[in-house]
């Protein structure tokens, strides 16, 4: 991690495309260049934030696994972005929440909402490489991977969350999925809203089948496709969730899902 070398010594030790995800997602973390974008320009760029607004029940079922399982724990938000769930897992009683993103800018962001909830204490945010984090071996009891796995390689990424991870802890994946043809459409005409690599590695079913050799894959979960379309029209959300609820239990219709989760166990 950054304790063993300067901070110009690690990020000229990084790889082209985490340079470029780094300055990616400093440009989307900073809310005094993001505010101040006209109206038009941050549509073009963020648009896609709107849809979040239909996430409530893959949120609420996020927000229930922090809550059962962080109490008394060692818990990392890896490619922890701003913080929040590190944040929620110190406030149910992680004995400790740690947050590491490759943006500094993220860092700095989850350290002020971290003190501002009062949790800092027990949470700690450092800038780091998630494929590469400097950790102990066997020292984390569970992980959150949130809308994050497709900006790493899976192949170094999976090495490394099982080294770290004590025997028995538990990850819990919260990813999107690359099946269904409209939201893939959405993605490559508005390929300023991410960047080529995460756009060329969305989750898919490949990509769970290569977890397993690594840990036990359990729990897979589909989320939203009719929910999408409480968008445009909020109050029929919750009718939409439940058509999701049905639809998405049917082999080949739950491909379509915008979001999947999956819990990854270290195996004993």
């Amino acid at each position: 991690m950054l304790s063993k070398k300067t901070n110009d010594e690690w990020l000229c030790s990084l790889e082209e495309r985490k340079i470029k995800e780094l300055d990616f997602h400093n440009r989307h973390r900073d809310t005094s260049w993001v505010n101040q974008l006209p109206k038009d320009t941050y549509e073009k760029f963020y648009g896609n934030k709107k849809f979040y607004s239909t996430v409530k029940l893959s949120t609420d079922y996020v927000d229930r696994w922090i809550r059962q399982n962080s109490r008394g724990r060692i818990f990392l938000d890896y490619a922890c972005g701003n913080g929040f769930n590190a944040i929620k897992a110190a406030k149910v009683g992680a004995e400790l929440a740690i947050g590491l993103d490759i943006s500094d800018i993220s860092i700095e962001n989850a350290k002020k909402f971290a003190q501002n909830e009062g949790v800092s204490n027990n949470s700690y945010f450092v800038q780091g490489d998630c494929e590469n984090t400097g950790l102990p071996d066997n020292c984390i009891d569970l992980v959150i991977c949130s809308g994050m796995l497709h900006h790493l390689d899976l192949s170094y990424a999976f090495y490394e969350l099982g080294r770290i991870l004590k025997t028995g802890g538990v990850i819990l994946v919260v990813e999107a999925l690359d099946y269904n043809p409209l939201i893939k459409l959405y993605r490559n005409i508005t390929p300023q809203m991410r960047t080529e690599w995460e756009k060329a590695h969305i989750i898919s079913y490949k990509d769970m089948s290569f977890a397993s050799r690594f840990f036990d894959v359990r729990n897979i979960k589909h989320w939203h496709l009719f929910s999408i379309a409480g968008v445009c029209i909020p109050f029929t959300l919750p009718l939409l969730n439940a058509i999701d609820r049905l639809i998405l239990k049917i082999p080949l219709l739950k491909m379509m899902s915008w979001m999947v989760t999956f819990e990854m166990h270290k195996r004993l």
